[in-house]
């Protein structure tokens, strides 16, 4: 069992959103391991990240990841950060599923993140950190992705229907 599809991307780039148009296009279930890692934990992300720092939130992270890809075979939107982990990398590989990677700039994302004292990598100055963090990952995210979506300027039906068109054998 594998997933129909992998999003992958930035905080901010549509993954959620859209994961659950293309889940209902497709007749599945949208997985997201943020909230996969939420349910492990019986708390929220920012919680997770406070008591047991970014190491303990990347562990179980890549727990679910890991579950997700074995596990799930609807649509699978990653965190931001999963890709961090080489094992990740090696296991979206290995996956032979599609993996999209949604891009976004700063400049649309900023105006779907809202409150961002939920999302703890962008403590602080969220601009500087968000661009500090897609610095850091965009090479990682190429290199697992097999598709490049844009989603500056686009709806999430929008970027939802761009994306269907991969998924065709």
């Amino acid at each position: 069992m594998a997933p129909r599809v992998v999003l992958v991307g930035p905080m901010g780039s549509g993954k959620s959103a859209v994961g659950a148009l293309l889940a209902a296009d497709l007749g599945v279930v949208l997985r997201d391991t943020d909230a996969d890692v939420e349910a492990s934990a019986g708390r929220p992300v920012a919680a997770v990240f406070a008591a047991e720092g970014e190491a303990g939130f990347r562990a179980r992270e890549r727990a679910a990841v890991a579950a997700a890809l074995h596990e799930h075979d609807g649509v699978l939107s990653l965190g931001g950060g999963a890709v961090l982990d080489p094992e990740t990398r090696a296991d979206l590989a290995a996956l032979g599923a599609p993996v999209v990677l949604l891009t976004a700039s700063w400049e649309h994302v900023s105006s779907r993140l809202g409150d961002t004292s939920t999302r703890p990598v962008l403590a602080g100055d969220a601009e500087q950190r968000w661009r500090a963090a897609l610095s850091a990952r965009e090479h990682l995210y190429a290199e697992v992705a097999a598709h490049v979506v844009a989603t500056d300027g686009r709806s999430a039906r929008e970027v939802a229907d761009a994306v269907l068109p991969l998924l065709r054998p």
